[in-house]
């Protein structure tokens, strides 16, 4: 439910930020103030509900009961750099 909530408020901050750009292109400096406002306002609101959607798509998705077994890897034997000193 505060999933749906969040979606929402982007939509009414996106149709504020469409509405005032119309008016800013024009040179309305009050609507570019209230544009610069909405973007801020919905940067937040994004943030959440990407938390939210991440947290609400963990909830819903099935996981795995039985976990695939990795092959362990392949060791190789390091070969000595140093040489040997001959007498």
């Amino acid at each position: 439910m505060v999933l749906k909530d969040t979606i929402k408020s982007m939509h009414k901050y996106l149709e504020c930020i469409a509405k005032d750009l119309k008016k800013a292109d024009k040179g309305n400096k009050a609507a570019s103030q209230r544009v610069r406002t909405c973007t801020i306002k919905l940067a937040k609101v994004s943030k959440t509900f990407r938390k939210e959607s991440v947290s609400d798509e963990r909830k819903t998705t099935k996981r795995k009961t039985t976990k695939k077994t990795r092959k362990p890897a392949k060791r190789v034997a390091k070969r000595s750099t140093k040489r040997k000193k001959r007498r």
